[in-house]
């Protein structure tokens, strides 16, 4: 069941980061579980569809590093060039090659995937990759696409996850949300 459909309290199946998925689980969880295993540092992975990833992904673009929330996915967002669902070993795999280093991914038709150290962290960056192809559709729709992107060594700099960043935006995105949890 989609997470927003999910009524508070209830159970939701657990899935291990090795093995098979247990009965009823989407297949393109199998991406999820994947990134777990290839990064080691990943605490959480959102997986989600906004309109501005979708309009690029179906350009088969992705979004420039132009403003500060696009710094975190420097120095280029990943991009996975396959309309098919991603729910076979081999096809996640091979979208976490095109992940590369990169918090995000774009997948062709698919929505997006970000991988943070927290779950708060990565719902923090689906945040940030929404607006980052927010700002890259009106560059676009500007004609102004080929504006200069930050340099790498600025959008390093910027990237910053001092000063309560994606705490704040966890606070932000949860406020009213019976489940949400108290921030140590």
């Amino acid at each position: 069941m989609p997470m927003g459909l999910t009524p508070p309290g209830a159970d939701c199946t657990e899935v291990a980061v090795e093995g098979p998925l247990p009965e009823g689980v989407l297949g393109e969880v199998r991406l999820h579980q994947r990134i777990y295993r290839r990064r080691p540092e990943a605490g959480g992975v959102v997986r989600f569809m906004g309109p501005q990833v979708m309009a690029l992904a179906a350009l088969g673009r992705v979004p420039e590093i132009r403003h500060g929330f696009g710094t975190y996915f420097a120095p280029r967002v990943g991009f996975w060039d396959d309309v098919q669902l991603v729910r076979e070993d081999a096809k996640a795999d091979g979208a976490i090659a095109a992940m590369g280093e990169s918090a995000g991914l774009i997948m062709r038709g698919n929505g997006a995937v970000t991988a943070g150290r927290t779950l708060e962290e990565a719902t923090g960056l689906a945040w940030y990759l929404e607006d980052a192809c927010r700002i890259e559709v009106t560059a676009l729709a500007c004609g102004l696409s080929d504006a200069p992107a930050l340099a790498p060594d600025v959008a390093r700099q910027r990237a910053t996850r001092a000063g309560l960043i994606f705490e704040r935006m966890w606070d932000h995105m949860t406020a009213g949300d019976p489940e949400r949890g108290e921030r140590q």
